[in-house]
């Protein structure tokens, strides 16, 4: 497939599909929100400067250096949308995995999910909109593909913020139930996601296969940079060891997943942008693992 071809191509799941998705994705912020609790947020009194510049670096950095990137690599209108979506993303749980797992401050990791997860129903939409209005061809796009801005700010703030909200009262109020739920809610939500996704892309991988050098390129590219920028950040802060590997984790590693939900059921499934976001959440789980392994190795050798 010529790479231009990907702007014409739209992935779109029959009617059970696009409820499912949607269905699964609020399950799945239903059951963050009830793992939020006030200590999550305590680093903001401890350690402020490092606090903020990991949320900056997500909010922020990312989402500039995805621009400078399509600047630099100049890929098709749909690749760049989708460059834009994860790089607006908030992170995801699998980031307080691999900062345990790579020996990183676990504590610092679950602060920045949890805020970039808070401002998520809010901040998500309205960056997307922003950050694809800055690059020309995507802004062109958005147009072509006649997406209303204000339905697509409503419908995503209520997809996000309304299982967020409901979450955080019932953790407020009920924690033994919120704590019940909470060990079956996030597997159940997780599972019908991957299986919506899976089912998607078999229908699919025959017609973007030609394209995956390409793909898988620009993913690798973006994804490291965005490690190095959770590294660069962590320096500048003067963050300890175990936090700037935390902070490198947490940015390179994005909530993908809610970025083929948003691609596919509000930005009409654009081919492109869809199989970027996908391309990615298989990537940054490979790129993590490695970053894992490598400063695992590095402990054993009594490196810091």
């Amino acid at each position: 497939m010529d790479s231009t071809a990907l702007d014409a191509l739209q992935i779109q799941l029959d009617p059970a599909g696009q409820i499912a998705l949607a269905v699964s994705l609020m399950v799945i912020m239903f059951s963050i929100s009830m793992g939020l609790r006030a200590s999550d947020f305590s680093i903001v009194r401890t350690e402020p400067r490092v606090y903020f510049g990991g949320v900056l670096a997500q909010i922020l950095g990312l989402p500039i250096l995805t621009l400078g990137l399509l600047h630099l690599l100049s890929p098709v209108p749909s690749i760049a949308l989708g460059m834009i979506v994860v790089a607006c993303c908030p992170g995801g749980t699998t980031s307080n995995l691999l900062a345990y797992l790579a020996r990183g401050n676990v504590a610092y990791s679950v602060s920045l999910t949890a805020t970039s997860s808070v401002l998520a129903a809010f901040m998500t939409p309205v960056s997307i909109l922003f950050w694809s209005n800055q690059y020309g061809p995507t802004a062109e796009l958005l147009q072509t593909i006649d997406v209303s801005p204000v339905a697509f700010l409503t419908q995503t703030m209520i997809l996000l913020g309304l299982p967020l909200a409901a979450g955080m009262i019932l953790a407020a109020r009920a924690p033994d139930v919120a704590s019940r739920l909470k060990t079956f809610t996030a597997p159940v939500g997780t599972l019908v996601l991957v299986g919506v996704i899976i089912y998607g892309a078999f229908q699919f991988i025959p017609i973007l296969a030609p394209a995956m050098g390409l793909l898988f390129g620009i993913a690798i590219f973006h994804n490291a940079s965005a490690f190095v920028l959770g590294f660069a950040t962590a320096l500048a802060v003067r963050a300890d060891p175990p936090t700037r590997r935390s902070l490198t984790i947490e940015v390179g590693i994005q909530n993908s997943g809610l970025a083929i939900v948003i691609l596919i059921g509000q930005l009409k499934g654009l081919g492109g942008a869809a199989a970027i976001a996908a391309t990615w959440g298989l990537w940054h789980l490979i790129a993590g693992a490695t970053i894992v392994i490598l400063l695992r190795t590095l402990d054993r050798r009594g490196a810091t």
